[in-house]
């Protein structure tokens, strides 16, 4: 098999200016070098190719075909070798490429969307893919590496992965309109120990289950979940249509229905906290920047 001809970018740096110039001394005051250093450097492009590029007398340099059909080429190589190294310094500096973002839906209230569009703003070049869903399943992308980023909600630390806190919330707690404590104008969490509870599946994760009942548990019992749901948007439905009440994040409360009351609880210190997920050996400069979006 024939061999592909090795021509470097300084020679046809070096071709490309004598083409334009026609004329040894100009072409190589251009390109900062002696003239005979020119003159080797068109030569090895000529032996490398095969082929007569200029045709040269004692007064004059003119293109061959072959040297003409190589100038149009060169100037496009070495446009195409600009545009590659400029996009490649682009994503090593993180202002390109391409980064992929999870979020909790309950976390949008809080601005998790609006510092990606920040972030989108300053870094035009880096394309940003969003994808939706809850915690554990998000984080488990991001340790497999099919996100970069996630805002999560109190999740299970995982191996491989890092969080970095975004915002803290309260809880409140969520219980039907007909309710015996929908007149009030708030709740102590221990006073609905006793109600059917809907919640999220076990799936969603040992810590986001723990956080979000501790406020209602009590002498070492915790509220009895009777309903399960994957969306705040679903369980807030299902405790407004009376299957059961709930607690949640304040943020998450914001898409309650109508038949839903949402009251204060009283007296507790328990918070919910929303974190940023991403892998503990990923340094890369686009999550510097993405941070710094804030």
């Amino acid at each position: 098999m024939d061999r592909a001809p090795q021509v470097d970018l300084r020679q046809m740096r070096a071709f490309l200016a004598l083409a334009d110039e026609l004329h040894f001394g100009r072409a190589a005051a251009e390109l900062g070098i002696a003239q005979p250093a020119l003159s080797q450097l068109i030569r090895r492009v000529e032996v490398a190719l095969g082929v007569d590029l200029f045709a040269r007398t004692s007064r004059s340099v003119a293109l061959t075909p072959a040297g003409r059909v190589l100038q149009g080429r060169a100037r496009s190589l070495l446009a195409q070798a600009r545009r590659d190294l400029d996009e490649t310094v682009r994503v090593g500096r993180g202002e390109a490429g391409r980064l992929d973002v999870g979020f909790v839906v309950s976390a949008l209230p809080l601005g998790p969307i609006e510092r990606v569009q920040r972030f989108r703003q300053r870094y035009p070049l880096v394309r940003v893919e969003l994808t939706e869903g809850f915690s554990s399943r998000l984080v488990a992308a991001v340790q497999r590496g099919e996100l970069d980023l996630a805002v999560v909600r109190d999740p299970d630390p995982v191996e491989g992965v890092r969080f970095a806190r975004f915002r803290s919330e309260p809880f409140v707690a969520a219980v039907p309109r007909d309710h015996r404590f929908a007149g009030r104008a708030s709740v102590r969490g221990a006073e609905l120990l006793d109600d059917p509870f809907v919640f999220f599946p076990a799936e969603a994760g040992t810590l986001a289950t723990e956080r979000n009942t501790a406020p209602v548990a009590e002498g070492g019992r915790r509220p009895r979940i009777v309903q399960e749901a994957t969306t705040w948007a679903t369980v807030l439905h299902l405790v407004g249509v009376g299957l059961g009440v709930t607690v949640l994040p304040e943020s998450a409360a914001l898409a309650a229905p109508d038949t839903v009351v949402l009251l204060p609880l009283e007296g507790s210190a328990h918070r919910s906290e929303l974190v940023w997920a991403s892998r503990a050996d990923d340094d890369r400069e686009v999550l510097r920047n993405f941070a710094a979006a804030d």
